[in-house]
């Protein structure tokens, strides 16, 4: 449970929000020829880490930063009628569920060995991506169309 009801989003969310949303495409479009990688890594030890690993590994730590941040601050209580609040509230679990699971199914095939989480990363990773789209698209409606400040949140702080 939240410490309080935050009026808007600290810096700290903010800047989390962003780098981690960075770090997220950015791991998505470096993916190319990661399985032929990792059995090379799997099957001869090589140790050279590719740039997917490091922006994967980088956004599960943010990741966990932000998810303990929002533990302690709280988030902002969503725009309009309930059904969008509640719309919200699951939007953005779905997509701290997909932030967690791709990087940890990831950092499973990397780092364990574990071959059969590679597959599963790949696909939680698409997964994600759509949710993500989809939570710009409806941020960016929200502000073009209803005009109620919701994009705004995530581009000035508030305490």
């Amino acid at each position: 449970m939240a410490a309080h009801i935050a009026t808007g989003y600290s810096r700290l969310q903010i800047a989390l929000h962003w780098l981690v949303a960075a770090l997220i495409v950015g791991a998505y479009f470096t993916d190319g020829g990661m399985g032929r990688v990792l059995h090379e890594r799997l099957n001869s030890g090589a140790a050279a880490m590719p740039l997917h690993v490091w922006l994967g590994s980088a956004a599960l730590i943010l990741i966990a930063l932000r998810v303990a941040v929002r533990a302690i601050r709280g988030a902002p209580k969503a725009h309009g009628p309930a059904w969008m609040a509640l719309a919200a509230a699951w939007g953005h679990r779905l997509l701290y569920v997909l932030m967690i699971a791709a990087p940890a199914a990831g950092a499973a095939a990397w780092y364990l060995g574990v071959t059969a989480a590679a597959d599963v990363h790949g696909l939680i990773a698409n997964a994600l991506m759509l949710v993500a789209l989809a939570h710009a698209v409806i941020a960016i409606a929200h502000q073009v169309l209803l005009r109620d400040g919701t994009l705004l949140r995530m581009a000035r702080a508030r305490s």
